[in-house]
């Protein structure tokens, strides 16, 4: 069988990290700049295409051969944009899931990092750190939107007030950005090399791409919801803090050392931090009053897990569906799922009393009744989290949450 290994470089104006692959690849000006390329160990090449090139016949032939192997450091990325760039159906590019493989499960299975660099590191193959971050440089130039700049005193560079650097721009740096792209292709196919001799037995094979099936399917999610419940936690924080500030007098109630200081002159003891588990034993402790007060203030400013709802809404598709949510064998000790982007692998728990009407009410927007009915809103808006995502009409969500999984299959 032959084998062609892949690397490519993209554009979009959707930020990655934040929205996923899907959402990135899904938006309107998404563009494939780089392919770079090696079939059967031949040298590395690299097609160009933001500059108008083609990429070769017998190449895009490999791509659709199912007789060739197609190989990418993180192959979710490749599969799924290259699918893009040549308007696949879904059903294609299901069926060609089939002949792709990823070398970043590969050295997940063999315990290695998913990082190309770290997991390059840790294969003993040597890599140039200088160049690494020259890389990362380059792809902030070339692959994500610029904020137009103006010359200001000598001290900020101009960029032409463009909101996207082309090829044309930059030339010699398009150039280096050519040459880190078919590098990242030379170091996966090393790695690769010597992760060869600890096969990825055919089952994990087939679980990884029912994984990525189920990654791109998605699930679905109530943007009303989402979008009520964020509208309604800004404007109590922003509450929150001004009650906090006049409290105090401090400018800034979430500064550690504004706070630890007003705290040590309001209550005329020492404290250790403002951590969590600190903040909550003080809070016990303290009898009624501005201090008792403003900790708790703290708690609901400092509560994370309702940000689980703007993650939601920087992953939801144009079609109200989030993707991308799990990493196969992202804990690679064990080969556990890793949850990515809303981490649904650690979603509240709930055990609101009446939770279609604390749903319905916050669908509404009625932060008053929540209030009234269960104490804190950012409480009951965290114990919402989870019945954002929901089933289509005449379908049944089934929730599945096993305590300590890995332990027990480890056990077993």
């Amino acid at each position: 069988m032959s084998r062609l290994n892949v690397d490519i470089e993209t554009y979009s104006s959707i930020d990655l990290k934040k929205s996923g692959l899907y959402k990135y690849v899904q938006a309107s000006d998404f563009q494939v700049l780089l392919f770079a390329y090696s079939l059967d160990d031949a040298p590395v090449q690299v097609v160009d295409l933001a500059c108008g090139e083609l990429i070769p016949q017998q190449i895009i032939q490999a791509l659709f051969d199912p007789c060739t192997e197609k190989r990418a450091w993180n192959a979710a990325f490749e599969w799924y944009s290259l699918a893009q760039h040549f308007n696949l159906t879904r059903d294609q590019y299901t069926r060609w899931l089939n002949q792709w493989r990823c070398s970043m499960i590969h050295a997940y299975y063999c315990g290695y990092p998913g990082s190309l660099a770290a997991a390059g590191e840790a294969a003993g193959i040597p890599g140039d750190k200088k160049k690494m971050a020259v890389g990362g440089a380059l792809i902030r130039t070339f692959c994500i939107p610029q904020k137009p700049t103006k010359t200001r005193l000598g001290l900020t560079k101009s960029n032409g007030g463009r909101t996207r650097i082309l090829p044309h721009h930059e030339p010699e740096k398009w150039q280096t950005f050519k040459q880190y792209c078919a590098g990242d292709v030379t170091a996966e196919m090393a790695i690769a090399d010597k992760l060869d001799a600890f096969p990825v037995p055919d089952q994990e094979w087939a679980l990884w791409r029912l994984d990525m099936q189920i990654n791109e399917r998605g699930v679905e999610c109530d943007r009303r919801l989402v979008d009520a419940a964020i509208s309604m936690i800004d404007a109590e924080m922003e509450t929150l803090r001004a009650e906090a500030i006049m409290t105090t007098g401090i400018d800034n109630p979430k500064s550690v050392q504004q706070l630890t200081k007003w705290l040590q002159e309001e209550t005329g003891e020492k404290v250790e931090n403002l951590r969590k588990g600190t903040v909550a034993k003080m809070i016990d402790k303290l009898d009624e009053g501005k201090a008792k007060r403003v900790l708790e203030i703290r708690q609901e400013l400092s509560k994370s897990s309702t940000k689980k709802y703007a993650a939601m809404r920087e992953t939801i598709c144009d079609d109200g569906r989030i993707r991308g949510l799990l990493q196969f064998y992202g804990a690679n000790r064990t080969g556990r799922w890793a949850g990515r982007l809303v981490q649904v692998q650690n979603l509240p728990r709930n055990d609101l009393s009446a939770i279609e009407l604390a749903r319905q009410l916050a669908v509404h927007g009625d932060a008053a009744a929540l209030k009234m009915l269960y104490g804190s809103l950012s409480d009951a808006l965290s114990q919402l989290i989870r019945t954002a995502i929901i089933s289509r009409p005449h379908t049944t969500l089934h929730v599945a949450d096993f305590s300590a999984i890995e332990a027990r299959v480890l056990a077993w």
